[in-house]
């Protein structure tokens, strides 16, 4: 079994204890779940950066990113430095992350949040809306297309856009329906954690121009991103590369500086 397997089998063992513990009609009552969403999508097609920077602590690839951190303060320097959003890990077993990381953010910024999750309920849906997420993650590669459909269909009628991840042919061939705003192209193999940018190259002719193409995992250069630019990729997700300082802040603020002269 794989890791990518290993986490949806617990993935499924945790939400459905949630729902035990806490019911829809709680999720819809949230005071955040009636919070008008900021498009994701519509930032990063306007944006002359995409950055998208990312919360998580940890992975199973690295193990130890960074524990130290306050998420306000990483919330907060990111919004200072001028990302078009920020990714939110929410999974705990495997990242270290939760849901109150997603509220803790969003009490502190106001620009579109993506809940970054291993999304097999729609119940994890609400749950993003209650906690004041604007995007959800869907993954190709654990969801059948009907899944996806449903999924992406649920999400546009809570109003959240929808970034839907893929890492090669088949997945993206499953995966095109007018209910996804955004197409991201994984670059690390989720089974080998090897990571190459030309998985972003070679699957962007294949992406329709009707989706923001989102760039992921792997992207540490500015010279990365001008290059991925030239393929027609509009949002660029880094984690890793920001967060693995002491000030995931005031590393983006360079990196965009750098990315801006």
């Amino acid at each position: 079994m794989n890791i990518l397997d290993k986490i949806v089998k617990d993935k499924r063992k945790e939400v459905s204890l949630k729902k035990r513990l806490i019911p829809i009609s709680q999720l819809d009552s949230s005071v955040l779940f009636d919070k008008e969403i900021t498009s994701l999508a519509k930032v990063l097609r306007h944006s002359p950066t995409g950055i998208i920077a990312e919360h998580k602590r940890r992975s199973p690839s690295k193990a130890v990113i960074n524990q130290g951190l306050n998420v306000q303060d990483v919330a907060q320097g990111y919004q200072n430095a001028g990302v078009c959003g920020m990714s939110v890990l929410t999974d705990g077993k495997y990242f270290g992350g939760s849901l109150d990381d997603l509220l803790l953010a969003r009490a502190s910024v106001n620009m579109p949040l993506l809940r970054k999750e291993f999304i097999i309920d729609e119940y994890q849906m609400l749950e993003a809306k209650a906690h004041g997420a604007d995007v959800i993650l869907l993954i190709a590669a654990i969801l059948t297309k009907t899944e996806i459909k449903t999924f992406s269909e649920f999400a546009k009628s809570l109003d959240l856009d929808v970034l839907l991840e893929i890492h090669n042919e088949k997945e993206l061939h499953k995966s095109i329906m007018p209910s996804l705003d955004m197409l991201g192209v994984n670059n690390r193999n989720l089974k080998t954690f090897e990571v190459s940018l030309e998985t972003s190259k070679s699957l962007s002719r294949l992406i329709p121009d009707d989706f923001v193409k989102v760039s992921e995992s792997g992207i540490s250069s500015i010279e990365a991103i001008k290059d991925l630019k030239s393929y027609g990729y509009k949002g660029f997700l880094i984690g890793e590369n920001f967060m693995k300082t002491n000030n995931p802040g005031a590393s983006a603020s360079q990196f965009i500086k750098d990315l801006k002269s």
